[in-house]
């Protein structure tokens, strides 16, 4: 599973936002392309990014062919394929929207100099036609610990993971720590689904937590089954996962996390049409819109709701950064001192758990 590989490495070469070469010619209509991991039907993850590819669509009209898209695409050497198929297609740029397309990306775009290549939550820009993109998801995952923290009954919070990598590594972190400032006696469950799309095991994930008697659940999966599993048993509560979700409100689906990919996706096919493009590295988050939290239903109580949009409100103000100090990792050596917090190229290479959470990550 490639989305998995090279944990400690996902720092390097880490230049947020650079400029890259002399900027593209201006392009009078361009042909965008997606490669998706999972069905745009999905709910979540790639139902998002193809919400984006729609609105890409609608914003340039006749100047931008936003209509080829792949779905359900492996991760790995079977996406370079589909991805020359592409190149070889006339698509003008590409995005590649998992962090398991990452070589394949690099590979691909070293055959194909003219094209530009997009790629979505990963660090390896080996070529000048290789951009990168990325949320700073974690962000959104601290004010659903916030709410995490407050309601459960039981003490008792779960987190499904995916794979992992440091993107969900972090993501489980941030959840506890704002779980855990808000409830000290909480404690969290984490069950890896080795997946990001089976409906059938994250349901079981689920199912399994409930079990267990946790009645908060987050999920770093890309479909809506962990909701349907919570819908089943009353009292417990969980999140929306990339897409809004709202078939599940007011309960069991108490907020989300949205990833807003529009912006971007306009932002970048523009450039070409202007001749403005250049490689970038972006990681943007709750204050640029691209992580945004989604309604905080009337089944979350006045207080939780208050500190909850505090807390997202101070992580947009940049007064509030979700991994400051004092912190340790689960081994009890020091991570982060009083005050300090952690650099980009720590969060980007995480592969450990912090203090408190009795769960491993697999190697």
């Amino acid at each position: 599973m490639n989305r998995r590989t090279l944990m400690a490495s996902a720092a390097l070469g880490m230049t947020l936002a650079f400029g890259g070469a002399a900027h593209a010619e201006a392009m009078d209509k361009v042909k965008a392309c997606f490669v998706y991991v999972g069905p745009v039907g999905d709910g979540g993850w790639t139902y998002q990014h193809d919400q984006g590819r729609l609105a890409l669509q609608a914003e340039f009209g006749d100047k931008v062919d936003a209509s080829t898209y792949q779905e359900n695409v492996p991760e790995g050497a079977d996406s370079a394929r589909v991805l020359t198929q592409m190149a070889l297609g006339g698509c003008n740029i590409i995005f590649t929207t998992s962090f398991g397309f990452m070589d394949a990306t690099n590979e691909v775009a070293a055959k194909f100099p003219n094209v530009k290549f997009e790629h979505a939550t990963g660090f390896k820009r080996d070529h000048e036609n290789v951009s990168s993109y990325n949320a700073r998801f974690y962000e959104g995952r601290s004010v659903q610990g916030v709410m995490a923290g407050m309601m459960t009954k039981s003490n008792k919070i779960g987190y499904i993971g995916s794979f992992p990598i440091p993107e969900v590594v972090m993501g489980i972190n941030a959840y506890y720590i704002a779980a855990k400032e808000v409830n000290p006696d909480v404690e969290l469950s984490v069950v890896w689904a080795y997946t990001w799309f089976d409906p059938a095991k994250e349901a079981d994930a689920a199912k399994a937590m409930i079990e267990q008697g946790v009645d908060v659940i987050a999920a770093h999966t890309d479909s809506t089954a962990p909701l349907a599993e919570a819908a089943k048993t009353p009292g417990v509560v969980g999140f929306g996962q990339a897409s809004d979700m709202e078939a599940y409100k007011p309960s069991p689906r108490v907020s989300s996390i949205i990833d807003n990919w529009a912006p971007y996706y306009i932002e970048r096919v523009g450039q070409l049409l202007d001749g403005t493009y250049e490689q970038a590295n972006t990681w943007a988050g709750i204050k640029d819109g691209e992580v945004e939290i989604g309604e905080i239903t009337d089944a979350v109580p006045a207080e939780v709701k208050a500190a909850a949009e505090k807390m997202r409100d101070d992580i947009a103000a940049g007064t509030h950064h979700p991994f400051t100090g004092p912190l340790n990792k689960k081994d009890g050596t020091v991570w982060l001192a009083e005050g300090e917090t952690a650099p980009d190229g720590d969060l980007l290479g995480m592969n450990f758990f912090v203090e408190g959470i009795s769960a491993d990550i697999p190697q």
